[in-house]
């Protein structure tokens, strides 16, 4: 192990620090002044420089604070504990501004002192095992059974320019697997181009796919090359294929099946070089048994499949992914990256993450802007890691007591809003008495809000709105028997609006 670097004009205070540290097995080097630190930076190689850096504030040879300036620019991860009086706690913040990983004010607690160094020597053993594993694998982290397979089959698959499809959640990763495969195959030195096919209009798709021919359509002044073409030689990225329109699908199969096209309002065919990758995080057998996407199409795009685990199924990732989203954060902000407590690593771990890696990287760069230190601790967390909402059966299912409720999970979509209507037979649910403060259900809506923003849902208004109306007016129902005007009394809206309601929020 690296020894610990110790910086004080006071003997005594060196001599101390000293016999206790190699009581704790941890080997020390002293100096006197910064001066002495530096040159010996410059004369040290990788195997004997400091592990931690422990330094006095005032020295007769130079500050505490410009040494730490100093030593920051040559090695930015190493953890610089500065020792200050109590009346120097002034100059402590502008030791943490420089990047200080904690002070230690004089007089000091010999034991506390040894618990602090310890730490600093926790963190600076984490810090160099992940930059390790981040020059090993720059372009996708994960060192979970389930993404070394998907590691592999990348592998596989470089040689290859058969088509592919990713599965997996919202938030996985999908486009960075794609990205993946075209730089690592022969096609590399080509475009990638990617496209969402559900964010952009139906009646806009077909043009944006195949190009349209000068007049094809009103406001179509000149001729426009489509994605097929700027993707010429290289790879064609398809991203939520399980929402394009029907009939844009038979003009994908047909091009896919061989390798021609034409442009919107063209009569000439054009011959299409481009590899193709698809992805979706929707059940496609589902849709084809449903009779929403054609089943030959399907096996067309079907050749190869690569699922993307969920990142609740390769927690041991998440340290990892945390330490390289906070460094990312910080380089992107053009602060110094922030260090996460174990205790607060051990919340990340036992959290859900409905919105997976792009997820935990919001979480990552909300905690850069918003944690007031430099160490991020269990409080400093978004309140949805604290209060995790739990996934409650899906509306379309129905439980013991045969009673339908809308879905409050995290990923809750409108379609988690539909139910069954109360029928005039059906079993009325008495009121129910909660024995916990009024204020519970705004605390679980806070929650939920900010388990939704965090994950970059576009339309958290509308999400939250349509799911609350829809457990009013379950609720009102169930407690009714059906009966929808007295319902609406209850609830004091009018019949008529209750009726456009439940047409709106699919309850019928």
């Amino acid at each position: 192990m690296k020894p610990i670097w110790i910086v004080d004009d006071d003997q005594s205070i060196r001599f101390v620090l000293e016999k206790a540290l190699l009581r704790e097995d941890l080997p020390t080097r002293s100096f006197t002044s910064p001066r002495e630190v530096l040159q010996a930076l410059d004369a040290a190689t990788e195997e004997d420089g400091p592990q931690v850096l422990v330094s006095d504030i005032r020295m007769p040879g130079g500050s505490g604070l410009e040494l730490l300036t100093r030593v920051k620019e040559r090695l930015p991860g190493l953890p610089v504990i500065i020792m200050t009086a109590f009346s120097d706690l002034d100059s402590a913040v502008s030791a943490f501004q420089g990047g200080a990983f904690e002070y230690l004010p004089k007089p000091f607690d010999l034991p506390k002192a040894i618990e602090l160094i310890r730490r600093a020597v926790d963190e600076s053993q984490r810090e160099d095992f992940a930059g390790d594993k981040v020059d090993i694998t720059p372009e996708m982290l994960g060192q979970a059974p389930a993404m070394q397979d998907v590691f592999r089959a990348i592998g596989r698959l470089s040689q290859s320019n058969v088509t592919v499809m990713i599965t997996g959640e919202s938030g996985t990763g999908k486009e960075l697997v794609a990205r993946a495969l075209h730089k690592h195959s022969q096609r590399a030195a080509g475009p990638f181009v990617a496209i969402n096919t559900a964010a952009i209009p139906k009646d806009l798709l077909e043009s944006e796919l195949f190009g349209h021919e000068r007049g094809a359509f009103t406001g179509a002044q000149t001729m426009r090359r489509g994605r097929f073409e700027q993707a010429e030689g290289g790879t064609l990225f398809l991203d939520e294929i399980g929402d394009m329109p029907f009939d844009l699908q038979t003009r994908l199969l047909r091009v896919l099946s061989d390798g021609n096209f034409y442009r919107v309002g063209g009569h000439s065919a054009i011959k299409a070089n481009v590899r193709v990758i698809a992805a979706t995080h929707q059940d496609l057998e589902q849709r084809v048994k449903e009779g929403a996407f054609r089943e030959d199409l399907f096996h067309r795009l079907n050749v190869i499949r690569l699922r993307l685990p969920a990142l609740r199924e390769r927690r041991e990732d998440v340290p990892m992914l945390t330490r390289h989203f906070l460094q990312q954060s910080a380089q992107q902000l053009g602060v110094d990256p922030k260090r996460i407590s174990d205790a607060a690593q051990n919340l990340l771990l036992g959290f859900g993450f409905p919105g997976n890696v792009r997820q935990l990287e919001n979480i990552c760069h909300w905690l850069t802007v918003m944690a007031p230190a430099q160490v991020i601790e269990p409080k400093d967390l978004p309140p949805e890691v604290h209060t995790p909402v739990a996934h409650l059966p899906a509306s379309n299912s129905e439980p013991d007591g045969g009673n339908t409720s809308a879905s409050l999970s995290p990923s809750a979509t409108e379609a988690d809003t539909k139910a069954v209507a109360y029928s005039s037979a059906s079993p009325a649910v008495p009121p129910v008495a909660l024995n916990v403060p009024g204020a519970d259900w705004e605390l679980g809506l806070e929650a939920e809000a900010m388990a939704l923003l965090v994950s970059g849902c576009p339309d958290v208004w509308d999400v939250l709105c349509r799911r609350f109306e829809a457990k009013l007016i379950l609720t009102a129902l169930a407690n009714t028997r059906g009966r929808r005007i007295e319902a609406a009394q209850k609830l004091g809206i009018g019949r008529n609006t209750i009726t456009r309601k439940i047409q709106e929020l699919n309850l019928e």
